[in-house]
């Protein structure tokens, strides 16, 4: 790998610092980043002239970012496919822990799994890309729930309407989910014991696309019988998540 160019570097660590969604002025760039007064100028006016940044409407001095960065996140985002991504992620997370490890989608009331791995336990959950789970059931379902707008989840879970069992484990409450998924948001992962396997319990995170919209849920399955250190079982689905998301663009802020 050859050498970094500074003056390339400095004029990513401009366009980095409106991330946060605020205008910025040259001088408070300056300030932010800590240039010199006369290069941070000449970047700032390279970087208008390319239409990087332009003018902030209303706000004299200040700057905002401009169409050709959406040009390009445009283009990648069309590139990126979370279940290409999400399969060397997955194969990381198997590894990492010997089990089962999946990612799923939300389609309607199901969840639909993209992506899996199989453990290396020979007792293992084995899985099947294009299974469809209900989603109240799974600790994917869940988690993809939880993120959902409250009408949309009203649309598709009636209170007075009794959810389906899969296992004497599995919720059949709508108001009983619905606790359960205020309790996710506030965590950031979701479980489940024996809802959709009597044998199996899942831990899941959300996974996240470069806009912070929750796109899907990366979970590991075990056995009961190894589900003795959940905690463990839940850092490895959060860090592969977070990774997934990375690729996929996302930027926590």
């Amino acid at each position: 790998m050859g050498r970094t160019v500074p003056a390339v570097m400095r004029a990513l660590d401009i366009l980095e610092l409106f991330l946060d969604g605020a205008p910025h002025s040259a001088p408070d760039i300056t300030t932010r980043i800590g240039l010199p007064r006369t290069s941070a100028h000449e970047l700032v006016t390279t970087l208008a002239h390319r239409g990087y940044l332009v003018a902030a409407p209303g706000r004299p001095g200040h700057y905002r970012l401009g169409v050709p960065l959406f040009h390009l996140g445009s283009v990648f985002a069309e590139q990126v496919d979370l279940a290409r991504e999400g399969k060397a992620v997955v194969a990381q997370v198997a590894a990492e822990c010997a089990e089962t490890a999946q990612i799923a989608v939300l389609d309607g009331t199901n969840v639909v799994y993209v992506a899996k791995v199989d453990g290396t336990h020979p007792v293992r959950l084995v899985s099947s890309v294009g299974r469809r789970l209900p989603a109240h059931c799974t600790a994917v379902g869940k988690m993809l729930l939880s993120a959902l707008p409250e009408d949309e989840f009203d649309v598709h879970y009636p209170r007075d309407v009794a959810l389906p069992a899969m296992t004497p484990h599995s919720i059949t409450s709508v108001e009983l989910l619905s606790g359960q998924l205020a309790e996710i948001r506030k965590r950031g992962i979701a479980t489940e014991y024996c809802e959709s396997n009597p044998d199996v319990a899942c831990v899941a995170a959300p996974i996240r696309d470069s806009s912070g919209a929750v796109v899907g849920a990366l979970s590991v399955s075990v056995p009961t019988q190894r589900w003795t250190d959940s905690a463990r079982f839940a850092r490895h689905v959060t860090d592969g998540a977070a990774e997934l998301a990375a690729r996929l663009g996302y930027r926590a802020r």
